[in-house]
């Protein structure tokens, strides 16, 4: 494949190898699947079929090789992930062998994702259509403000701060800040944090040095942005920028 990460509003796909990610937690709710005959690990157990872990669920991730979708929890595909999970903070879930038609030189996330989907009876609802499921129209047009961070157009933090964006929606602060924990289930601060680690991503996929990345994603400086990566996914930028390579 010529590429092994992409980044869409609401969803961040990674196939890549030898992922062995330390004890992490994020906001996204992961879905993770190994490549049939490879092996993978969920804090420190052996598993050969896909497996969700919920957002914010601490867990330890080890895979040979396979997929990893993070995905967002308001979003249609998030929900359905959240269903499949019936309250549990994770679960193993029964699916056929997966065999990765990966000989194929494609981009096209529905060629390489529909096994996958099909299997987990989730086929109706295709990745980049991940459209959010939130009901209010000013916080839904606040994220649709966020997602231009995906087209390399980050905004700095100052635009950013809740008192801000809540005169831009008409809101006093507090009902600003009560109606995105309620819509959202998370805060604002850790959902703008959750956001500048995926811009920051982006530009390090691009090839921007870290300094500049985190720069560019809001970060005070690149050893913020390097404590952060590391505790939201348990690893260093050095050793993501290694799995990304490889293809």
């Amino acid at each position: 494949m010529k590429s092994n990460v992409w980044i869409k509003a609401g969803i961040v796909i990674i196939y890549g190898s030898s992922i062995d990610a330390a004890p992490h937690r994020h906001h996204a709710i992961q879905l993770a699947w190994s490549r049939n005959g490879f092996s993978c690990k969920l804090d420190k157990n052996e598993i050969s079929t896909p497996v969700i872990i919920d957002s914010n669920v601490e867990h330890q991730l080890q895979i040979d090789e396979g997929w990893i979708l993070l995905v967002e929890p308001t979003s249609e595909l998030g929900i359905a992930l959240s269903k499949k999970l019936v309250g549990q903070p994770s679960k193993v879930l029964i699916a056929p062998s997966s065999n990765f038609e990966l000989t194929e030189h494609t981009d096209d996330l529905t060629v390489l994702l529909s096994p996958l989907f099909e299997a987990l009876d989730l086929s109706n609802h295709y990745p980049l259509i991940n459209k959010s499921q939130i009901m209010d129209h000013r916080i839904k047009k606040l994220l649709h403000e966020l997602n231009h961070c995906l087209d390399g157009n980050c905004l700095k933090p100052t635009n950013w701060r809740a008192s801000d964006v809540a005169q831009k929606l008409s809101l006093s602060e507090s009902r600003f800040l009560h109606l995105f924990s309620k819509e959202l289930g998370i805060p604002w601060r850790p959902y703008l944090l959750w956001c500048r680690m995926i811009c920051a991503v982006r530009a390090i996929l691009n090839g921007e040095p870290a300094t500049d990345a985190a720069h560019m994603a809001g970060f005070s400086d690149s050893a913020h942005l390097s404590r952060t990566f590391r505790k939201t996914f348990g690893m260093t930028i050095r050793q993501a920028k290694t799995i990304f390579q490889k293809s």
